[in-house]
């Protein structure tokens, strides 16, 4: 009987089977780092909004703090889009006639509101708390990027879920005091810049990481550290033999210096009272 298959088809057919596993393995790497890519995951782009708002302008050239706008941060899972109100206090008196913000105006008066494009758009299935992060020392930046630098706001970070993972399993590397949340210029502690540290009585109400008292400057040779124990509108009516005696009150309180995020982190974390990874993939922890 005649030989059907000539002898190099078997060279063809090893071949044929490495050329289909690189083609499935390029094919995977391509598809893994498409779905990484700044065309899924938006990281970058800036979208077209009805009106160029400026966050540079308002927050770096103004001095606009963050929860001017953003009015519920601190106390809701959704920061907050400004209602057209908000705008109007200044623009009523400034910028009257702009063209660019003839929607801001035309809101105003017709009572509907200005149709944003969302930026940083999380899935439906997923639920971020901006309250818990917050008042449990994560910075605005941290997520958001250096917003007080952008003339058009745009994500700066994926927000996928290994970004977001990424953190959860080390917190310690991006937590910061509770008083720098707000400060888009927040850099971590190094032996040029330390950080000192306290830690008070916790209070029936209070969030854990109001416990903690932290300074940029040695509370032995500032007045900073009074600062951090008593309320700032007392502290230009405290009488001078008080003052000084709270002055010495709080070099007395113990501070822990910083000089690496790392230790600083680890401190916060602890004292912050943050659950780690274990504590909530644990059945036994209840989650609220």
């Amino acid at each position: 009987m005649a030989q059907i298959f000539d002898r190099s088809s078997n060279a063809l057919a090893r071949a044929s089977l490495v050329l289909t596993g690189l083609i499935v393995i390029a094919l995977g790497v391509t598809l893994d780092q498409l779905q990484r890519s700044p065309w899924v995951t938006r990281q970058g782009q800036r979208p077209n909004q009805p009106v160029p708002f400026s966050h540079k302008h308002h927050v770096q050239g103004l001095g606009l703090q963050c929860q001017y706008c953003h009015t519920t941060v601190e106390k809701s899972s959704y920061a907050g889009i400004p209602p057209t109100k908000t705008c109007i206090n200044c623009h009523a008196q400034i910028w009257t006639n702009a063209e660019l913000l003839e929607p801001v105006r035309s809101s105003w008066a017709t009572g509907q509101s200005v149709v944003w494009t969302k930026v940083h758009d999380l899935p439906d299935f997923v639920y971020f708390s901006h309250e818990i992060h917050v008042n449990k020392g994560m910075g605005c930046a941290s997520c958001h990027g250096r917003v007080d630098q952008m003339p058009l706001m745009y994500e700066q970070n994926t927000l996928q879920m290994e970004w977001c993972l990424d953190c959860h399993r080390n917190p310690a590397k991006n937590i910061r005091p509770t008083t720098e949340i707000y400060n888009m210029a927040w850099e971590s502690p190094s032996e040029e810049r330390p950080v000192w540290c306290s830690v008070g009585g916790e209070k029936s109400g209070v969030p854990t990481a109001q416990s903690v008292n932290c300074v940029t400057k040695d509370p032995g040779e500032s007045a900073e550290a009074l600062a951090s124990i008593t309320p700032p509108a007392l502290l230009g009516a405290v009488p001078a033999p008080v003052s000084d005696s709270l002055n010495q009150y709080a070099m007395k309180v113990e501070y822990k210096k910083f000089t690496s995020q790392d230790e600083m982190g680890h401190f916060l974390v602890d004292h912050y009272k943050i659950r780690t990874p274990k504590d909530l993939a644990s059945r036994e922890v209840c989650h609220r």
